[in-house]
């Protein structure tokens, strides 16, 4: 299926590793060209290297913390400078920390609410312009299972990335006759860094070791194991794609059947 994604040019914040390097791979193997932002300078340009020398793709890599809005604005024009406009927007960023709601502090709330929730409606503020003036776009982002169904000890991440659902599914309903569709999709169990890395912090609290408390993961999911970048990555090219023209204000799981609701 050729997914009309040849000459798009696509955002991916925090797109040096896990799902996002995952969806920047994918988008270029369909010819699209790349502009990336993540923290770590060294990272990002090794990984807009890799991704240019595997796919022949267009990466432009532009260090940024998206819960800054100046350096934000700093990566969408640095990508309408280069390509001279951007199709496709992938908000994406860290996780913000586990916890409960009596272990978190009032600037964890803040800082977690800046990187989870202002940051995404910041990169859609920034390129909708653009969108708008060409009748054409695409916003995704990448948010969890949690909102569909809460995860035990992620407070910040049940929270917050629910807010970012409501604020996605009323803009799908504001730009949807200028040709722009905004979708979420939802990452299960996903092997990447972030889950190994909270796979370790929780089995240091139940005493056991990293891999014995994945398998717990594992026995929850009706597919028995956890789910692959590529996977993923799969299925958010297609929600940006030119087929999938008149899907809007969705929220796609990509969990193996974790979530046991009916919608």
């Amino acid at each position: 299926m050729d997914l009309g994604l040849k000459n798009k040019t696509a955002l991916i914040a925090a797109g040096s590793r896990g799902l996002g390097r995952a969806v920047a791979e994918e988008l270029a193997a369909e010819g699209a060209s790349l502009v990336i932002c993540a923290r770590e300078q060294q990272t990002l340009a090794e990984v807009a290297a890799t991704i240019a020398d595997n796919t022949g793709a267009h990466v432009l890599a532009v260090p940024a913390d998206v819960t800054d809005a100046n350096q934000i604005k700093r990566v969408v024009d640095a990508g309408n400078d280069r390509f001279g406009r951007i199709d496709i927007l992938i908000t994406n960023a860290g996780g913000p920390p586990a916890g409960t709601f009596d272990q978190i502090t009032r600037e964890q709330w803040e800082d977690a609410m800046r990187l989870t929730l202002f940051s995404a409606i910041e990169l859609a503020r920034q390129v909708l312009p653009g969108m708008r003036e060409q009748r054409w776009g695409r916003i995704l982002n990448i948010t969890s299972i949690a909102v569909k169904q809460p995860v035990e000890n992620l407070m910040l991440s049940n929270s917050l990335r629910a807010g970012l659902t409501g604020f996605a599914r009323t803009l799908a309903n504001e730009v949807a006759a200028q040709g722009i569709t905004v979708n979420n999709i939802l990452p299960g169990y996903t092997r990447t860094e972030r889950l190994e890395e909270l796979a370790t912090m929780m089995a240091e609290k139940q005493g056991i070791s990293a891999s014995e408390f994945a398998s717990k993961w594992e026995k929850e999911i009706p597919m028995g194991r956890l789910g692959e970048p590529r996977e993923f990555a799969a299925v958010a090219a297609f929600l940006v794609s030119e087929r999938a023209s008149y899907i809007t204000g969705t929220s796609v799981q990509v969990d193996g059947g974790w979530i046991r609701s009916l919608f």
